[in-house]
């Protein structure tokens, strides 16, 4: 079976048994194919809800985004509240944004109620790139007041910057404190044990090649297959051909990490003195925290091609470096890359297929929002659709140009976006 990518994570992870391959035809009320966050929370929660539950994962648990990304819990959604009362209106807007703020919550209740050790820290500080993004933010502070009474939050200036992240680079930012971080892979191995706990049967190397979402829906795999009432269809952007129309909604893009050596802890705690992680507000933005050891794990740069770079460490060392010069030459130990499944307004997105539920598109906001979509899931299915098709019914359409010409186009968008960056 594959191993994990190689990765500070892969290296740290906490010890989870490998779990069999399907072989043969099986039964359930629900089939889940994805085990990252999203499918592992909405197994959980099915089960937990009193339906029997199998879940597909092609690789091992974890073995995607959710055990390679930065571990940020960043709040809300990449609109900010002003963009979506344009869209949505007020009352809808203020019960969306309601909806997932509360979503940290449960990310923080199921690591406290399945004791998951994942090296949680609270706060999350949005550093402002430029001194227009800085009001930008003011004015989503004020405007999340207005709507939700938001608290936890505050605007931080440029003079005590250093109070959150010793960078020389920004015009200050906005630290919320309903946000944190997490180690991302141990968080799904956690939420993988209890699932078993609950009764979900899970199965390795057991990729599902073809989904008929009829009644009953029907997952199949090399070695066997899945009769369900419910499917769940969790695999973000390796959606693949399980269905084509969704694979059109999501744009997978290469994202690289790397963790260095453990830093000396006067050097970290001057780095980021409360241990708040960090992203900025650069378009291609740069997002960072300290590890439980005190290395630095640091995402950054642009790379639009699905090949990696040689060597990614010396791909994202500028980056680093830039950020935090007094870091010039330091070591790092791991380093990495793992593909995020964005949309092209940057929504997440959710719905049906016949029986089928699907939840993707996390657009850099998954860490919290994949726990929330299980649960919403779960209570889809038992009839309680409302919370879901808030999220369901927001806006969104697929990338132009085909599948020869989604990827070039999408490249020619993101270089305009960089370049607005240094501007």
């Amino acid at each position: 079976m594959e191993p994990h990518a190689p990765s500070y994570y892969a290296a740290s992870a906490n010890p989870f048994p490998v779990q069999p391959r399907l072989v043969g035809e099986e039964q359930a009320d629900v089939v889940v194919i994805g085990g990252g966050f999203t499918g592992l929370s909405a197994a959980l929660h099915a089960a937990e809800a009193g339906y029997s539950v199998i879940l597909l994962e092609a690789k091992r648990i974890g073995w995607g985004a959710s055990g390679r990304s930065g571990g940020q819990m960043i709040p809300g959604l990449r609109w900010s509240a002003d963009e979506l009362m344009g869209e949505l209106g007020r009352s809808r807007t203020a019960e969306l944004l309601s909806l997932v703020n509360s979503a940290g919550d449960l990310v923080r209740q199921r690591i406290a109620r399945h004791a998951i050790a994942c090296d949680l820290r609270h706060g999350h500080f949005h550093a402002a790139a430029k001194p227009k993004h800085l009001e930008a933010m003011r004015r989503e502070l004020d405007s999340l007041h207005d709507l939700l009474g938001y608290s936890g939050a505050s605007i931080v200036s440029k003079a005590d910057q250093t109070d959150f992240v010793g960078s020389p680079l920004y015009h200050g930012g906005m630290i919320d404190m309903n946000g944190g971080h997490l180690h991302p892979l141990n968080y799904a191995l956690g939420l993988a044990s209890a699932a078993l706990n609950a009764g979900v049967r899970i199965f390795e190397d057991s990729a599902a090649l073809q989904v008929d979402h009829g009644t009953p829906v029907r997952a199949a795999t090399a070695q066997g297959s899945v009769t369900a009432r419910h499917a769940v269809l969790a695999a973000d952007s390796w959606m693949g051909d399980l269905a084509p129309g969704l694979a059109r909604m999501t744009m997978p893009v290469i994202n690289y990490n790397v963790a260095t050596a453990p830093l000396d802890p006067a050097l970290a705690l001057s780095l980021m003195p409360t241990g708040a992680a960090v992203a900025d507000s650069r378009f291609v933005l740069n997002y960072y925290r300290l590890s439980a050891d005190n290395r630095l794990i640091f995402g950054g740069g642009e790379k639009y091609s699905p090949r990696p770079p040689a060597d990614v460490a010396g791909f994202v060392r500028p980056y680093l470096e830039q950020v935090f010069p007094q870091l010039k030459g330091v070591a790092i130990d791991y380093a990495w890359g793992g593909s995020v499944g964005l949309t092209l307004n940057r929504l997440p997105q959710f719905g049906r297929i016949g029986n089928s539920f699907y939840a993707h598109g996390w657009s850099g906001h998954g860490v919290v929002l994949t726990t929330l979509a299980g649960d919403l899931i779960a209570q889809a299915m038992r009839g309680q659709a409302e919370r879901f098709d808030l999220l369901a019914d927001l806006p969104a359409r697929p990338f132009p140009g085909g599948k020869m010409l989604r990827h070039p186009l999408y490249v020619a968008g993101m270089l305009y976006y960089a370049l607005r960056d240094r501007l």
